[in-house]
């Protein structure tokens, strides 16, 4: 191996090293997320619902959409929307209505039950942006910086997915 070979594959080295902090970082990042929507819904005594179920709640916000949608945006692991929805539909949390087009297909939106929750994560997180930004944590420029990476990183995986089948 040449010289100039060993400082290429040292280099790689560093970078797989820094990779593999990266990986783990967004891992337990969205672990702490779901921590913190935890001890916000514990706080305020509501007890029924879950971290993920909150998340979700938050994420569909005023659309109306399938289980598939969902799962196709990729926010959540296939095999947890379709229980989770069900779920939030039996507690009240969500309506839920057969697509005239496709009846295979379920058509979900908040009622005003979930739109209240979808109001206690969306204030839990404007608290966090306030405070990140007032204690000099992360600045605009850096949640710009921060979610281009993630972007191209995610962009890659996907082609890396689609390249596969």
């Amino acid at each position: 191996m040449s010289m100039e070979t060993r400082g290429v594959a040292a280099g790689n080295k560093g970078f797989m090293t820094g990779y593999l902090e990266a990986l783990a970082l967004v891992e337990r990042l969205h672990r702490l997320l779901l921590d913190v929507i935890k001890d916000e819904f514990e706080r305020v005594g509501i007890l029924e619902i879950n971290a993920v179920q909150a998340l979700l709640l938050f994420n569909i916000g005023d659309h109306e959409v399938t289980a598939g949608e969902l799962k196709s945006r990729g926010y959540y692991q296939g095999s947890n929307v379709s229980y989770n929805l069900k779920k939030l539909v039996e507690m009240g949390y969500m309506h839920h209505q057969r697509c005239e087009i496709d009846r295979r297909s379920v058509r979900v939106r908040l009622t005003q039950r979930g739109r209240e929750i979808r109001g206690i994560v969306a204030d839990l997180f404007a608290r966090h942006a306030e405070g990140l930004q007032a204690r000099g944590v992360l600045g605009a420029e850096g949640v710009d910086e921060i979610t281009r990476s993630l972007r191209r990183v995610e962009r890659y995986w996907t082609d890396q997915i689609r390249y596969i089948y």
